[in-house]
């Protein structure tokens, strides 16, 4: 298949052009800058999903569409939620409307997120949970959703949202560089290119963790199971149950040198978010046996530490 990806110059943008040409499909990179592509990418296509007129330039001659493209941070979309809105849900009906003005019907995986969920007393989390998000990352994460299998419904697509729980780890030493993540941010703190981890409270939130080649993985399957006129969600994590403290104990047995934190009081957040990701592993046979809390970190430090220099 010849699978446009748009956000292609990102953390898992990256991973999933590698992933998709592993398999064996001709990866497009939809990119902003032509030289941020990556190097796997049998094609590059300049544009930017708020730009109608560049997606409908680049999707002649693509049978599918991995769509990673988005503003992504929770609390940055408190503060200013109108450029979330402008490009999670506006970018994605540009390319709905891309996808729809052609005479065969295109795959379309949408990376979505846990986040539409909100916080659910009832763990772990499967699709038929509730949407509510809490915050205008989720709700615009949601509200693509809901457009998308909208769209499925009139049988001039097919569609697949891919629900992440935290993506963590490295492919291709290509390190997550969004210090506001915490396994990015613990790694930093460890190479010395951030001052400390703030940990709020004491430590014992479980978050759960996917490794982003096993994230990867799942867009490859996606795109080959979407079928013109069905949509359908699947949760994506590895079902392990991890504290922060775990992590802070991973890294530092990875890293030879402890953590600097600072302790802070207690926050207004789930003592646990967990994924139920069995539909996808029976319904597409995704597995994540790279998701150990070591891999990951081991992964994301060498990634890391071979793009900025740590100290001695």
């Amino acid at each position: 298949m010849r699978v446009l990806v748009t956000g292609a110059a990102g953390y898992l943008g990256h991973a999933v052009v590698a992933a998709l040409a592993e398999r064996g499909h001709e990866p497009v990179a939809f990119v902003r800058d032509a030289a941020k592509a990556p190097r796997q990418a049998a094609a590059t296509a300049v544009g930017d999903v708020e730009d109608p007129a560049s997606l409908r330039e680049a999707v002649p001659g693509i049978d599918g569409v991995c769509h990673l493209a988005a503003r992504a941070r929770v609390r940055e979309s408190l503060a200013d939620p109108l450029p979330y809105w402008r490009t999670n849900v506006n970018g994605t009906l540009n390319l709905l409307e891309a996808l729809t003005d052609r005479d065969a019907p295109a795959s379309l995986v949408l990376a979505s997120t846990a986040a539409v969920y909100g916080t659910p007393a009832a763990q772990p989390i499967s699709e038929g949970a509730p949407i509510a998000p809490t915050n205008p990352y989720g709700a615009t994460k949601a509200a693509a959703d809901l457009a998308a299998a909208n769209v499925a419904a009139t049988g001039r697509l097919g569609a697949i949202s891919l629900r992440a729980f935290n993506i963590a780890g490295a492919v291709d030493d290509h390190p997550d560089r969004d210090f506001t993540r915490l396994i990015p941010k613990v790694l930093a703190v460890q190479a010395g290119l951030a001052e400390e981890l703030g940990v709020n409270g004491d430590g014992t939130a479980v978050r759960d963790f996917v490794h982003v080649a096993d994230m990867a993985h799942a867009f490859v399957l996606a795109i080959e199971a979407c079928r013109p006129g069905l949509w359908r969600a699947y949760n994506v994590g590895s079902g392990r149950e991890t504290s922060i403290n775990d992590v802070l104990a991973a890294a530092e047995q990875i890293t030879g040198r402890p953590v600097r934190i600072k302790r802070n009081p207690p926050a207004n957040e789930p003592g646990m978010l967990l994924a139920d990701s069995r539909r996808i592993r029976e319904e597409l046979g995704w597995q994540a046996p790279n998701s150990d809390l070591s891999q990951i970190l081991s992964d994301g430090w060498k990634a890391l530490t071979s793009s900025y220099a740590a100290p001695e």
